[in-house]
């Protein structure tokens, strides 16, 4: 019997035009056999969560860096994805630290502002998911609530260690975050924080809310596709929606950048970036 070689021709078609999408990591010490070293970690939920989409997922472990070295990398990328994880420092936003915030990641700070810096001006379609939301608002020169149980008295969007709360959002109607999840009205999401966007840099959209006021989510509109949620989507089947999102505009933007003239110089109509 002949064999049939139809399936890995369409893996290959589609790995072919897949957009490559580089998502930002914790740098850790990690134990693994023998070993205990410092190490790039992300949960494999943000892989899966880009390579269901349709999308090829890269890691981008905090590394020194400069403007430079951010567009370089972007200039790889179809996408990206500035994930989870500690706390921004309070220094990048006038603040003196709060008792509850986390010991400064600067290495980690310093990447993924360069990285949100680069994709702005240079169109890059992201996706902030958490730390993410903070880290383009502070970015971006707005500040944040260190610890949001003393804003709204309750523990209830960071439950207890490695626990998801739930709560529902309101999703701005018309916006793009609206578009992508076809719903506005209590959407059910699953959050892990205790800080929240507090002073909204401008330029950032407001696009949704908890009931008790908390912002869940901001979009640039100047951007081709600047989407950033304080919840978690990763971990929500429903709200790989989003993923979806991301790696469409991706497609996009890679397909744009293919058909450009060689000789093209950069665009003079990226979009400009704020100043705080």
């Amino acid at each position: 019997m002949a064999s049939n070689d139809s399936e890995p021709q369409r893996l290959r078609a589609a790995s072919a035009t897949a957009p490559v999408i580089g998502i930002t990591t914790y740098l850790e010490r990690a134990q693994t056999g023998v070993w205990d070293v410092p190490a790039s970690f992300l949960p494999k939920v943000y892989l899966d969560a880009v390579t269901d989409a349709g999308g090829i997922a890269v890691l981008l472990p905090p590394q020194p860096v400069d403007a430079q070295l951010a567009s370089r990398v972007l200039a790889s990328l179809d996408g990206l994805i500035v994930a989870g994880g500690a706390d921004v420092d309070p220094a990048r936003y006038g603040q003196p630290a709060h008792e509850r915030t986390g010991a400064p990641r600067v290495d980690r700070d310093d990447w993924e502002d360069a990285l949100l810096t680069a994709a702005i001006d240079d169109g890059v379609p992201f996706l902030g998911i958490c730390r993410g939301a903070q880290m383009l608002n502070v970015a971006l020169g707005g500040t944040l609530h260190q610890h949001l149980p003393d804003v709204v008295g309750t523990e209830a969007y960071q439950p207890a260690p490695a626990v998801f709360g739930e709560t529902t959002v309101r999703i701005a109607p018309g916006s793009r975050l609206a578009g992508l999840v076809g719903e506005t009205d209590a959407l059910p999401v699953h959050v892990y924080h205790h800080q929240a966007l507090d002073r909204v840099a401008d330029g950032l959209l407001v696009t949704a809310r908890s009931d008790d006021g908390v912002i869940e989510a901001v979009e640039l509109p100047a951007a081709p596709f600047g989407v950033a949620v304080q919840w978690h989507p990763e971990e929500n089947a429903r709200d790989r929606r989003l993923f979806a999102g991301l790696v469409e505009a991706a497609r996009s933007h890679r397909a744009t950048r293919e058909h450009a003239p060689a000789s093209a110089a950069p665009a003079s109509d990226a979009p400009e970036r704020t100043a705080p």
